[in-house]
């Protein structure tokens, strides 16, 4: 997920519109209203905007720094689970709030789980927002192999649940979601961490080119998308960092697939809790 820095400009916006207010009700409206004869004068347009905005952009910076955040799905790694187009709504205080910019926790909050659905900042990039399953948290030793995940030396238990064609009445996916051709049939698979389980999806068209054996080392998780074949992850670039962590997906509140040939809106995500 690109991240726009939003959250920086919030926060200048807000400081700026509560100090001009401030600084207009410290300094210039008590003699402002002194010079007025017959009636009371308005307010110069910078000091309107600030009273205006400013308890709006206070109540948006604090929604969005401390309670939930939305983010929208650009890209089809996280699959079935999650589809492009869903705009999703993340808790910020599930692994400890964060203040806004220097992400400084000021809460200890839940460690993350295995199976938990995460939006974490990338560690080759901190500008980059993107959303990942746990699959590995501190001390876990992960091994992928032919299409298997294990951890700690114990294959996670894994079931066949159908063929995946497309969202809806669609006989294939769009190019770019891994299953582009009019042959092609990715797998549904239930994974279960636990008694928790959640869906994956292989490409049998895709030769085996990711396997690997991972320790994960303190304050770090290891991540994977649910499409598996299809996925940037930690098997490429390695683990997040805790402090990178920025919440935990919680539900789709709206689903619209812009591109052409897409889904456009689809009613039937509205609502739908996100698995862990």
């Amino acid at each position: 997920m690109v991240h726009f820095d939003f959250e920086f400009l919030l926060v200048v916006a807000t400081a700026l519109t509560g100090l001009f207010w401030l600084v207009d009700a410290l300094f210039f409206a008590k003699s402002r209203q002194q010079l007025a004869t017959s009636k009371s004068l308005p307010d110069p347009i910078w000091v309107e905007y600030s009273k205006s905005f400013f308890p709006v952009l206070l109540a948006v910076m604090i929604l969005r720094s401390f309670l939930f955040e939305p983010f929208r799905i650009p890209s089809g790694s996280m699959m079935p689970s999650l589809l492009v187009g869903d705009f999703i709504l993340v808790n910020k205080f599930s692994y400890g709030l964060r203040l806004p910019i220097t992400h400084t926790r000021i809460t200890e909050g839940d460690k993350p789980k295995r199976g938990d659905v995460a939006v974490f900042r990338y560690p080759k990039n901190e500008s980059l927002d993107y959303i990942k399953r746990v699959v590995g948290i501190p001390g876990d030793r992960i091994s992928y192999k032919n299409r298997r995940l294990t951890v700690n030396g114990q294959p996670v238990n894994v079931l066949f649940d159908h063929k995946y064609w497309g969202l809806g009445d669609r006989e294939q996916m769009l190019s770019g979601d891994g299953c582009d051709k009019a042959n092609a049939s990715c797998a549904v698979f239930i994974e279960e961490f636990g008694q928790v389980g959640h869906t994956i999806m292989n490409n049998p068209d895709v030769p085996y080119s990711f396997d690997g054996e991972y320790l994960v080392p303190e304050g770090h998780y290891f991540v994977m998308g649910d499409n598996r074949d299809h996925s940037n992850d930690s098997r490429f670039w390695g683990y997040v960092p805790e402090k990178n962590l920025v919440g935990k997906a919680i539900i789709i509140w709206m689903h619209w697939d812009w591109r052409p040939g897409g889904s456009g809106l689809n009613v039937n995500r509205i609502g739908t809790g996100i698995s862990d």
